[in-house]
């Protein structure tokens, strides 16, 4: 009997996505994001606590800077509810983009001696900040108990506005991820791609304080929908379901399917280039 000799290749051209692999391969993503869980609380003095100091701490700084001095408007929500219910998905994006951005370097061995999915190294940080999303959440339902903030059955749809969050975070990331493997200064530029984004997004002010005309143009940022929809889930506060939302929401799926076309193009040439 002649022997088969089978070739393993990453996926060629813009179309082959390969989506029954992803699937054989679906416990692997399982086993990474539960290693990338276990490393964030590894050997560490407060555990899961960090999940919580983080949005708490500049929570605090926004409420005294933003809350109490500048007086900014909260939509008579009281304002370190307001806040601090923007900042879970904030947290969620940006720290899934700061892991994610680095798991093709960071996974250099891997990526370089064996074949897998390199979608599913971004893919697995991302899912792994879920845990702290949860850990967060939790001290929000603290939160709004303790100001008396009455939840609303909109909260069922809370899971929607998770998702957009998820796809914003993993779109970005395979964009991020790509650029690192060929240009290592990249990672640089993401804290402050970081830094930026978060101010050009409601999360210390209310989406009313930008002006009408720029409402258009200032929807063309895909976190900007996000937040938008958890304050309304979790707050009741007002959601445009107009043009403004619907471009916010077609942000965020151009942004996925740009990230993942890019990232599969140029995964052929990752394993050379690290």
């Amino acid at each position: 009997m002649q022997a088969r000799e089978t070739i393993v290749a990453p996926p060629r051209g813009w179309l082959s996505l390969r989506l029954r692999e992803l699937w054989e391969f679906r416990e692997l993503l399982y086993f990474l994001t539960w290693r990338d869980i276990k490393v964030r609380y590894k050997q560490t003095a407060l555990g899961a606590a960090w999940a919580v100091i983080g949005p708490f701490t500049t929570m605090v700084l926004f409420s005294v800077i933003f809350g109490n001095f500048a007086k900014l408007p909260s939509e008579g929500i009281p304002y370190p509810v307001f806040s601090y219910t923007a900042l879970l998905p904030w947290q969620l994006f940006s720290r899934a983009l700061g892991d994610a951005s680095q798991s093709l370097i960071g996974n250099q061995g891997m990526v370089t001696k064996i074949y897998f999915p390199r979608l599913f190294l971004p893919a697995s940080s991302i899912l792994s900040g879920v845990v702290d999303f949860g850990i967060s959440f939790l001290v929000l339902i603290g939160m709004m108990l303790f100001y008396d903030v009455v939840l609303s059955w909109k909260m069922i749809l809370l899971p929607v506005f998770l998702l957009l969050a998820l796809l914003t975070a993993m779109g970005v990331s395979m964009w991020i991820a790509a650029f690192n493997v060929r240009y290592r200064d990249f990672r640089y530029v993401t804290p402050y791609l970081v830094q930026v984004w978060m101010y050009a997004t409601p999360i210390a002010y209310s989406r009313s304080l930008i002006p009408e005309q720029w409402q258009v143009l200032y929807s063309l940022n895909p976190m900007t929908g996000v937040v938008d929809g958890f304050r309304w889930a979790l707050l009741g506060t007002t959601l445009e379901l107009g043009p403004a939302f619907g471009i916010s929401v077609a942000a965020v799926l151009l942004v996925f399917i740009g990230g993942l076309f890019y990232f599969q193009r140029m995964e052929s040439t990752f394993a050379d280039m690290l």
